[in-house]
């Protein structure tokens, strides 16, 4: 007796074990969880891993429907579920036999936040650093329609298929570490669309834009030179690719919206290869993605004194300006206005992220009755030493607010700038100088640090620009 319950206990066992083996080895990346956002009327991806060869059945509540996919013989798995129109909160039950739940999930917009430090930016403010308004904006967060992912920093030589972060409700607890840039973007969209809002962070404050290029990424770029995969020791977060590897890599796929972005800084230096890498990561985002042309927005950097003669800022600046049209789909917000002088941190962390939702609801939702868009020059003419300087985006007219045009600079053919006087006209700007008798250039607001003074009617500012292409002496 003794000997057959002990063989008994042992079969039961062993079943116990082949269940385990064969059932509930279902696994999801980190960007799958309880909270999440799915982007709504769309395809949207769910994969993992799962026992080898197994086949992993997904099962949407808002419809009931299920659909399976077999794993390979890696175990990894992805299907394409149909989400509706936005809603919530549903569930998403992943099984192999053994059942995975997500929990709290709803359907609406959702967008990736990228960059450096400015997007990085908590709400809390860094130390000795704040974020204007931020103690009554976090007290009052309390969200149901938003939801929040950080990504946790990392950098790898090669591409990875998970990261370290979650889905967290939009509390205040969690709100106060959260982008403020981010958080911003996706409380207006969230009141103006009503619908959930789904926002990604994932940044790391200080990099350039090349560690956020795959590999794919930089094959027209002969000028930057790839890392040695077998290097060891410590990695820089500034190595190209690593970046992607670690932290958008293995989100690429995710049901999304669009991206927005804040960087720069890092490449200020160096803005004539910047005009080409920041198009460059986009297209090489949407190539991976796999969705199309989506909507990519971004700040330019702030005006700010780096403490040098020179001029990179004002030339990285340019350089944006003239990425927002290389390609579809793109555009900026100018925040000319808001800059610090000793902060390259400006605290006014909403207007710029009100200037993105401009942009994402006049261009990707289609909104109307107000402005994406802030001026930017069309043409230039020259009369004798007159200057007229016509824009685009201002079709109501320009305004200083009052204040006197004092960004205006305007040269000869000996390339020397000097102030020029400057008055809105019914067409534009008219300016002229009496240092220059004949005028062949003119800049605005080009130098590190300024505070910009020209807006087109709905309070939006132009960025700092120039006519002429000379080099820098």
């Amino acid at each position: 007796m003794k000997r057959f319950l002990s063989y008994s206990l042992t079969v039961l066992i062993v079943s116990v074990i082949c269940s385990f083996s064969l059932y509930g080895e279902v696994k999801l990346p980190a960007i799958f969880s309880d909270n999440m956002v799915l982007q709504q009327k769309t395809d949207a991806a769910i994969w993992g891993t799962a026992a080898k060869n197994s086949t992993v059945k997904v099962t949407t509540s808002w419809n009931g429907k299920s659909y399976t996919a077999r794993a390979g013989s890696d175990g990894k798995w992805k299907v394409k579920v149909a989400t509706p129109s936005a809603g919530g909160p549903y569930e998403v039950s992943v099984s192999d036999g053994a059942t995975l739940k997500l929990k709290n999930v709803l359907i609406g917009e959702v967008w990736v936040c990228s960059g450096q430090s400015n997007m990085e930016m908590p709400m809390k403010g860094y130390m000795n650093q704040p974020i204007k308004g931020s103690n009554e904006a976090i007290a009052t967060s309390s969200n149901p329609a938003i939801r929040l992912f950080t990504v946790t920093k990392a950098s790898n030589l090669q591409p990875q298929d998970d990261f370290t972060g979650g889905w967290k409700n939009c509390e205040p607890e969690n709100v106060s570490t959260f982008s403020a840039t981010a958080y911003y973007f996706g409380l207006m969209l969230n009141k103006v669309l009503n619908v959930p809002i789904g926002l990604i962070n994932s940044s790391w404050g200080g990099t350039r834009v090349e560690p956020w290029i795959s590999e794919e990424g930089f094959i027209k770029f002969d000028f930057i030179t790839m890392p040695d995969k077998n290097q060891t020791g410590t990695l820089s977060p500034q190595t190209p690719t690593v970046l992607f590897n670690a932290m958008i890599s293995p989100m690429v796929g995710y049901g999304i919206r669009g991206a927005i972005w804040y960087q720069g800084e890092s490449n200020r230096n160096e803005a004539d290869k910047y005009t080409l890498l920041l198009p460059g990561m986009v297209e090489n985002w949407r190539s991976l993605w796999g969705v199309g042309e989506f909507p990519f927005y971004y700040v330019q950097i702030a005006p700010f004194d780096y403490g040098t003669s020179g001029l990179s800022s004002a030339y990285l600046r340019e350089a944006q300006l003239k990425a927002s049209t290389a390609i579809p789909n793109m555009g900026m917000a100018s925040i000319m206005d808001i800059g610090e002088k000793a902060n390259i941190h400006p605290a006014d962390k909403k207007t710029g992220s009100d200037r993105l939702a401009f942009l994402a609801l006049v261009n990707t939702y289609g909104k109307s009755g107000f402005t994406g868009s802030g001026p930017v020059m069309k043409e230039m003419t020259v009369a004798g030493s007159v200057v007229k300087l016509t824009f685009n985006n201002a079709s109501n007219g320009l305004t200083s607010f009052g204040k006197e045009l004092t960004c205006f600079e305007v040269a000869g053919a000996n390339k020397r700038f000097y102030p020029a006087s400057a008055f809105l006209t019914g067409s534009g700007v008219t300016l002229f100088s009496p240092s220059v008798a004949e005028p062949v250039a003119v800049r605005y607001a080009f130098k590190d640090f300024i505070v910009g003074d020209l807006f087109n009617i709905e309070g939006l500012p132009a960025s700092s620009f120039r006519t002429d292409d000379w080099k820098p002496e």
